[in-house]
């Protein structure tokens, strides 16, 4: 005799074939299409932007100049000064602070901060003038952005040596 386990194992073997058929789709011939859709098809790369070129300014030009011509003066400047500075801060080293050598270092140093100043100056100066550019709407102007980029080289190299100095002398 069969069991009825064995019957209702039996029935459900029976009936899958016939659900499975069930969920099944009469091939009508129309299949998905294997192209790409249009979404597919579109570039998400970002679209190349015309860089204006500027236009040549003999006003800029000439204040440029004038402006790195003030960063070599003061490039020469500092380097005569920073010499002096030097051989102070070497003989200060010794020093107690408020000594005589200690003394004529810090003077020493604050002619080399009056040369950071200028040379602030002058950064600040090709800044405003960049910003003035872009606030008219201007595209990038080549010449004024590698002077800036020189002032401000100049300038933290100064800052450097000064700390630098500072940093060797004993504090007050």
């Amino acid at each position: 005799m069969i069991s009825p386990s064995f019957r209702l194992r039996l029935a459900a073997l029976c009936t899958l074939p016939l659900l499975a058929t069930a969920c099944a789709e009469q091939a009508s011939g129309r299949f998905p299409s294997l192209l790409p859709r249009p979404i597919e098809s579109r570039s998400d790369a970002e679209p190349v932007v015309a860089i204006p070129v500027a236009a040549p300014d003999p006003a800029l030009d000439a204040t440029i100049a004038k402006m790195l011509a003030a960063v070599a003066t003061t490039k020469r400047d500092f380097a005569v000064a920073a010499a002096r500075t030097d051989a102070a801060a070497r003989r200060a080293k010794g020093d107690k602070v408020g000594g005589e050598q200690w003394i004529e270092a810090q003077t020493a140093l604050a002619e080399l901060d009056v040369y950071r100043a200028t040379s602030l100056g002058l950064v600040t100066d090709l800044e405003e003038a960049a910003l003035g550019r872009a606030a008219d709407a201007k595209p990038p102007y080549p010449a004024l952005e590698a002077a800036q980029a020189a002032a401000q080289a100049e300038l933290d190299a100064e800052s450097a040596h000064i700390q630098r100095l500072q940093a060797s002398l004993p504090e007050a």
